[in-house]
């Protein structure tokens, strides 16, 4: 824990929401997946709500299994005011206490995990989703589902930046599908029980959320590239490097989910990203190469085994509607976060990839 965050970037994103966070004081909220690389972040900010915002504490309860926490997540700090359990959401969880927010963070999001666990991979985001929409329902709580740019699939070029009416294009069928498919039944159960239950949901889709804290085995592009150049290994760029990209500082990404958490329109699905610089893998390689002290090779070569091929050429979200019914706005620009991000993981990564 000790190397986890970057204190600044806790202490910014606790300010930039300060006055819509007046909303959770003497609340109470569960949140599922709290000891993912989100689920982490999301613990820090609200002890710091408690300790210097609110006027009266937030009752936090983290619900995570730990199967994927790895060795950041494995053990839960004790907080004030958070209660730890473990559980796997996939089974029914009864809690009898008030709750006002459900935010179910859980899901094996890694390209690298899902394509060893497809099964529960899809259980998490259907049987899970399904299971934490009833504890909402019964709780009469707001619920926050974690959805995935994943959803679009591969777009056609004229619906690059997506907007969240941009339907997809999905394959039903292939390696990806397990996560992509199972994100978007997630998101119909919402549609569901708002629908027909009344029940107050949101989805969050998130666009390529990146920054200190993700595992240095978490196998995807940013952590893969940094572990690579503390051990002065060429960056391997798969396919043939033109897919293109747009990342998101973890700042940024909280304070946008956190003004959905709180302000978003119930029934509503929001993309939470930042649209610029839409970037290819080689771009992103040859970044790199001019902000970092080490010296960067790169190599292109073929999809691993490991890892599932099939990925879509382009993501960028458009993120009109979060700003305009939200006052969503990234403000951390791209070569910024990363020298952030870097900076971190030259002290943390030990070069394992």
């Amino acid at each position: 824990m000790k190397n986890f965050f970057l204190s600044n970037d806790i202490d910014e994103v606790v300010e930039r929401i300060s006055t819509i966070s007046k909303d959770l004081s003497g609340k109470n909220v569960l949140l599922t997946g709290g000891r993912g690389f989100l689920g982490r972040y999301f613990v820090e900010v609200f002890d710091r709500l408690n300790k210097g915002v609110l006027d009266k504490p937030v009752t936090l309860i983290v619900l995570d299994n730990l199967i994927t926490a790895g060795k950041e997540g494995a053990q839960m700090p004790k907080y004030d005011h958070v209660e730890f359990i473990k559980h796997n959401v996939i089974h029914p969880f009864a809690y009898e206490g008030p709750l006002d927010y459900v935010i179910h963070a859980a899901g094996i999001a890694s390209p690298y995990y899902y394509r060893a666990y497809p099964i529960e991979t899809m259980e998490v985001a259907i049987n899970g989703t399904r299971n934490m929409l009833d504890l909402a329902e019964k709780s009469s709580a707001r619920f926050s589902f974690f959805s995935s740019s994943e959803i679009y699939g591969d777009p056609d070029t004229k619906h690059v930046p997506m907007q969240e009416s941009y339907r997809g294009n999905v394959s039903c069928q292939g390696p990806r599908a397990c996560y992509d498919e199972s994100k978007r039944a997630g998101e119909t159960l919402c549609y569901i029980y708002h629908t027909q239950n009344g029940t107050a949901t949101n989805t969050i889709r998130p666009f390529n959320v990146y920054g200190p804290g993700m595992q240095e085995t978490d196998y995807r592009v940013l952590p893969n590239f940094a572990s690579r150049i503390k051990s002065g290994s060429p960056l391997h760029i798969y396919g043939d490097g033109t897919q293109t990209r747009t990342f998101c500082y973890i700042t940024d990404a909280l304070v946008g989910f956190f003004k959905v958490f709180l302000k978003g329109v119930p029934g509503e699905a929001y993309n939470i990203g930042n649209p610029k610089p839409e970037i290819s893998m080689i771009d992103l390689a040859k970044t790199l190469k001019i902000i970092s002290s080490s010296k960067i090779k790169y190599d292109i070569i073929e999809y691993p085994d490991s890892y599932p091929a099939d990925e879509p050429m382009r993501r960028s979200p458009d993120i009109r509607k979060a700003h305009l019914q939200l006052g969503f706005e990234p403000i951390v620009g791209f070569e910024e976060g990363l020298c952030r991000f870097l900076l971190w993981a030259d002290e943390v990564y030990v070069g394992e990839q």
